[in-house]
């Protein structure tokens, strides 16, 4: 066996490296810079180090085990086994992205020959993988569908930039389109998984395991931040009332905050889109999609608020935002919400900054067109915003880039060890 993982991100990685130990893998993606920085043992999402890969590259496409890093898609032909592991975003109406998937469909279309299985890890609605991804599989081959070929669908669990609950560490979901390609999708998957799998019956139910995961967590949060909002008009402190609700057994808790990145922010209107096609409008799904998207610019206004409070002079302010990635200590800046709250500080005046050392600042220009400061020495500011929660930060002496009157707005409740100081 042979297999090929499409798309080396925070998914695809780590899985060419687990299926790596056993087989031979061909990890494919279209970036050549992607693959020449992955040959010379960098990899920029800091899910492998440098000796890790090391340890699985080899530079021939040969039956060897290992992983031949390759952008041509020549490399897939000789594969058997095919696992998709490219984005799904959504677009500007937060309508379902379907393009990364197709062009991967097509690439593997071309390389196909009978008694292939493909499987999908990516994020999509129910019905998705065989309403777009199998025709054309079938129209472009020639091959027909559970007799040429098979299909199936096993959602990733990755957790960005935690080293704890890694691939082989997470229960993987399973499934096929024929219980005969099920079974064998299923014992691919258990000969590296070390925590086991769970095999469904269809496709469509792994499909809508995987989007409900990250909708549940999606509406957690919005309702946290509800919360939020309406303890601050009471003035109590959230944090505090959420440890001692969760001092009971079954109180299960969740910390307000910015929801972005390329699953929680984004697999709910995967949902609310599919619902929708077949009439059913997704009320409470779009409510918490509401809430979340509305946190950016409710922190924003929270800050003026409290600098006019001050009699801090709002116009040409100097405001520090620290964390502009998605999630803490993780360099991915995909579906950052923090660019929420720089959007809606420059809307009342004020000269917003941002200091991440964590995220790459040529893709947070190429991204959003907005620059990360490189350095914070001698530099004073009216405003300091921890958005992301990254552990770095502790590091920082607070009190040194402070204006005599200032305001600090600690959104994760992360800065509370050191803040009596500062203030």
């Amino acid at each position: 066996m042979k297999i090929a993982i499409i798309g080396l991100g925070y998914v695809g990685l780590p899985l060419a490296k687990a299926f790596s130990k056993k087989f031979s893998v061909v990890g494919f993606d279209i970036s050549k810079y992607r693959i020449m920085q992955l040959n010379a043992f960098t990899d920029s999402t800091n899910e492998l180090t440098s000796k890790e890969l090391m340890s699985i590259i080899k530079r021939d496409n040969d039956d060897m085990k290992g992983v031949y890093f390759s952008s041509n898609p020549e490399s897939l032909k000789n594969c058997t086994f095919y696992i998709v592991t490219v984005p799904t975003p959504v677009d500007t109406n937060n309508v379902p992205d379907m393009l990364p998937i197709v062009s991967a469909t097509k690439n593997i279309a071309l390389s196909i020959k009978k008694g292939a299985t493909v499987v999908y890890e990516s994020t999509v609605y129910p019905g998705a993988t065989e309403e777009i991804c199998v025709p054309l599989l079938e129209e472009i081959s020639g091959l027909r569908y559970n007799i040429d070929f098979f299909v199936g669908y096993s959602p990733e669990r990755i957790n960005p930039s935690d080293k704890k609950n890694t691939i082989e560490n997470i229960i993987k979901v399973t499934s096929g389109s024929t219980p005969e390609a099920a079974i064998n999708i299923d014992n691919l998957y258990k000969s590296v998984i070390k925590a086991g799998t769970h095999r469904v019956s269809s496709i469509k139910v792994a499909e809508a395991a995987k989007v409900i995961e990250n909708t549940q967590r999606d509406l957690n949060i919005a309702f946290v931040n509800e919360l939020a909002k309406i303890f601050n008009k009471i003035g109590i402190d959230t944090n505090e009332v959420l440890e001692a609700a969760a001092t009971k057994w079954n109180f299960q808790k969740f910390s307000p905050g910015l929801v972005g990145g390329h699953c929680i922010g984004v697999d709910p209107y995967y949902l609310a889109y599919q619902s929708q096609k077949l009439g059913h409008m997704p009320e409470i799904i779009l409510a918490g999609r509401r809430v979340n998207e509305s946190m950016g610019e409710y922190i924003a206004t929270r800050v003026v608020k409290l600098m006019i409070g001050k009699k801090i002079q709002v116009l040409d302010s100097r405001i520090l935002i620290l964390g502009a990635t998605f999630k803490e200590n993780c360099p991915d800046v995909r579906n950052s919400k923090v660019v929420d709250v720089f959007r809606a500080l420059e809307s009342f005046g004020t000269k917003p900054y941002f200091f991440d050392p964590l995220a790459n600042a040529t893709d947070f220009w190429t991204q959003y067109s907005l620059k990360l400061e490189e350095d914070l020495t001698g530099k004073k500011y009216d405003a300091i915003i921890l958005a992301v929660a990254h552990e770095v930060f502790l590091t920082i002496n607070i009190k040194e880039l402070l204006s005599q009157r200032h305001v600090i707005y600690d959104v994760k409740g992360f800065l509370k060890i050191c803040v009596d100081e500062i203030l």
